[in-house]
């Protein structure tokens, strides 16, 4: 018998240390050669490790959230061979492994975990005085470790309700979404409202690097949110004509239009679509609008880039804002689309609310929001009129932004959204 040391490659993107998203392998497990080990997250993407050779785990190199420098022991196997592994094969064999330097990390999604043999779904509560009737034969058993079936169980979530990650295992995202979102046969809270044990949820992967991001623009930058509110009537008919002309292009929303008066905008105020070097003391103003989307995922919030919006038409991007979204909710989106924006755009659609005071996406100096359209009786000189109406927010680094640069701006946005022809003017 001999050991070997599976240690953390270099992925390729110049980090020192990678986090623990989670183990596909315990202690004393089986791996076969190609097995999943574990997936580990970078600042980029989440790549997943696979092992070497075949043999049994006998030692992990910390649990899930904990951070790993690059070449430590990341898993220790016993092989079965009795020739020692040296380090020179060692080093071939961690350059070898698959998702490391076959496949470049930008393009590395996010990878479900694999499938366990299937453990009985939980069974339902007996009600008062009657035995729970047997659970039906699954055609299609439900996978997922037992971890997840213990927290679906305690939740009174039925796993089969629950739809799956690509490769058909259900994750804790995939509960997460579920008990989020919801659908029409979605998760109902029983009908008798009763006390939970407390539960305590790791704070790690997308979760960890949003709160990370989130916490670091709020202390570095001195945000101020200003809203105004913008009559959308006629920009609505606009878009309602275009749909319904449309033919095989993609349906158009509020935001096309919005990004499109965004870009148009942006050119005399230069200082709202820049990046803010902290440490260099520099600003600087993008001559391009790479536009930030926020998304929000199963796994968490989300900012895929448009590359060169000032380009694009309104149809063309509603085709990318549709490709991107599909990307980053599914775990496709490469890294250069997650990196690289000058100013961001947020948008909750339907939920929109009255306002909202949006996070800048750091290094960028501003982001905006539109908020919910609502219709509203408007005077119109002595005549009262139904008008849409809409609330548009956006916050700033004052670092860089005055109020009155703000200010100034929204109203320049608006002239174009209440006058949507000169949105298509040269």
């Amino acid at each position: 018998m001999a050991r070997f040391t599976f240690r953390l490659p270099d992925i390729g993107e110049g980090i020192s240390e990678a986090e623990i998203v989670e183990w596909h392998i315990a202690v004393g497990d089986r791996v076969e050669e190609d097995g999943r080990l574990a997936d580990m997250m970078t600042d980029k993407a989440t790549v997943e490790m696979e092992s070497p050779v075949a043999g049994t785990v006998v030692e992990l190199a910390g649990e899930a959230g904990d951070l790993i420098p690059i070449g430590s022991a990341l898993v220790v196997i016993e092989t079965e061979d009795d020739v020692d592994v040296d380090e020179e094969v060692e080093e071939q064999v961690a350059a070898e492994t698959p998702g490391v330097e076959e496949e470049s990390p930008a393009e590395v999604a996010p990878v479900a975990s694999p499938a366990p043999a299937p453990s009985p779904a939980p069974a339902p509560a007996e009600s008062a005085g009657q035995q729970a009737p047997a659970e039906p034969r699954e055609e299609h058993p439900v996978l997922a470790s037992p971890a997840v079936r213990k927290r679906a169980a305690d939740l009174g979530v039925d796993l089969s309700q629950v739809k799956p990650s690509e490769e058909g295992r259900i994750r804790h995202a995939d509960l997460d979404s579920y008990l989020r979102y919801g659908s029409g046969q979605g998760y109902h809270a029983p009908h008798v409202s009763r006390a939970r044990d407390d539960q305590q949820v790791k704070v790690i992967g997308m979760r960890r690097r949003i709160a990370e991001n989130m916490a670091a623009s709020k202390r570095n930058i001195p945000h101020f949110t200003y809203v105004d509110e913008i009559d959308v009537t006629a920009l609505e008919e606009m878009r309602a004509d275009l749909n319904a002309n449309r033919g095989d292009r993609p349906k158009l929303t509020m935001l096309p239009f919005l990004i499109v008066a965004i870009c148009r905008t942006l050119p005399d105020f230069p200082m709202l679509n820049a990046r803010y070097d902290d440490e260099g003391g520099v600003v600087t103003w993008s001559g391009r609008v790479h536009m930030g989307m926020a998304t929000q995922t199963d796994a968490g919030l989300m900012v895929p880039v448009i590359r060169d919006a000032q380009d694009k038409n309104v149809w063309q991007l509603a085709s990318e804002i549709g490709r991107l979204a599909e990307a980053a909710r599914t775990g496709k989106a490469k890294s250069e689309e997650l990196s690289g924006g000058t100013i961001t755009v947020t948008s909750l659609g339907p939920l929109g609310g009255i306002a909202t005071t949006p996070v800048i996406n750091r290094p960028e100096v501003a982001i905006i929001g539109p908020n919910k359209i609502v219709e509203r009786p408007v005077f119109q000189g002595d005549d009262i009129v139904r008008a849409k109406l809409m609330n548009l927010s956006i916050s700033c680094d004052h670092r860089v932004v005055d109020g009155y640069d703000a200010a100034s701006y929204v109203q320049a946005l608006k002239k174009l959204l209440e006058t949507p022809v000169l949105l298509f003017a040269d």
